[in-house]
């Protein structure tokens, strides 16, 4: 509620009424204050009829519990902080979607902090993080430098780091097994007759980019096969077409390209058909990386690797309901499991 009041000069403010509190909550129950306290305290002691009391008062005033007040006198706000760049991708906003839903679902609130992918705007954000007294953070990009995580330690902010490689303490690392991915979607292409063979990936050098192109080369190597490897832009469907046009006008073609995410490998199918005019998976085939909703899309139909959404999502909310433990690096790698479709010869027949 908003009233009006006279400043000395004479103009009107509205001044805004303050929430309803415990203390009004109490005088209308017509019980103390510490009664209040108790009967939305879980397992504190009240009897039947004072809490009867107390949550008519409350309903009757439109009370609610402050929890940020309570959690910075016990130090435990619930509040965690989504560090994240790039978040309009559809691989980013499902990912971020399942850890809302799962921080909401046991009691913890999210605040999404946006950043680009530099190193240093993860430190500025995890220090915002802090200051708004954060029990923990998930870090979706970039890696906070070690004095920035040393300061996370002292404040006793705790860390999750999804596809990132670098160790700090009270941290958990959950990880793909992306090297295993990429030698899995060479022996397919080997498997649909496939031989002259490419990888398309971007510029942002990630851990798990560059897992997943490293993998995919070693397996090549290991059978004694080259790979042309090009790298172009950001991890964008844009890159995807001028990724495409680089390799489709190389003299010796690819009839397989690997491309580290799903948008890169969309925008290298819309270049070979309709720049190229090649037929997909006839002339050439394709697996991405992320399985977001697009790939499914009769456009596409692509070949590719699922991100485990679900799995990525409890394994973080569940760590952070844990005791904090001995202080030392968790490090969880979940397999990434392949979804066929019709971008790779051969795929009707599976």
């Amino acid at each position: 509620m908003i009233r009006a009041t006279n400043t000395p000069s004479g103009a009107n403010v509205p001044v805004r009424k303050a929430s309803v509190s415990a203390k009004d909550v109490a005088a209308r129950a017509g019980v103390s204050r510490a009664a209040v306290s108790r009967t939305f305290t879980p397992g504190a002691s009240v009897s039947e009829e004072t809490r009867s009391k107390v949550i008519a008062a409350a309903e009757a005033l439109g009370y609610q519990v402050n929890h940020l007040a309570r959690g910075l006198i016990s130090q435990k706000t619930g509040i965690v902080a989504v560090v994240g760049a790039d978040l309009a991708t559809p691989y980013r906003s499902e990912l971020l979607r399942a850890l809302t839903e799962r921080l909401q679902a046991v009691g913890r609130v999210a605040i999404l902090i946006n950043t680009d992918r530099s190193d240093r705007s993860v430190d500025m954000a995890l220090q915002q993080a802090i200051r708004y007294r954060a029990e923990a953070a998930i870090v979706l990009s970039g890696m906070p430098d070690k004095s920035i995580s040393d300061l996370c330690h002292r404040n006793g902010l705790r860390l999750v780091l999804i596809n990132r490689d670098d160790a700090h303490s009270r941290s958990i690392q959950i990880r793909l097994n992306d090297a295993d991915a990429a030698r899995l979607a060479l022996t397919s292409f080997l498997r649909a007759g496939c031989r002259t063979l490419a990888v398309a990936t971007s510029n942002a050098g990630t851990p798990s980019l560059v897992a997943r192109e490293e993998g995919f080369l070693a397996e090549a190597h290991r059978r004694g096969l080259s790979v042309t490897c090009e790298r172009f832009g950001p991890t964008g469907y844009e890159s995807g077409l001028a990724l495409g046009e680089r390799l489709l006008v190389l003299p010796d073609r690819p009839d397989a390209i690997f491309c580290t995410t799903d948008l890169i490998a969309c925008g290298v199918m819309d270049a070979a058909r309709h720049r190229f005019s090649l037929s997909i998976p006839d002339d050439l085939s394709v697996i991405g990386f992320d399985d977001i909703p697009q790939s499914s899309w009769d456009s596409y139909q692509l070949t590719t690797f699922r991100q485990p959404i679900g799995e990525i999502a409890s394994s973080a909310v569940d760590w952070l309901a844990e005791d904090e433990g001995d202080g030392e690096t968790r490090v969880i790698r979940l397999a990434a499991p392949m979804s066929w479709r019709k971008s790779v010869r051969g795929s009707n027949a599976r």
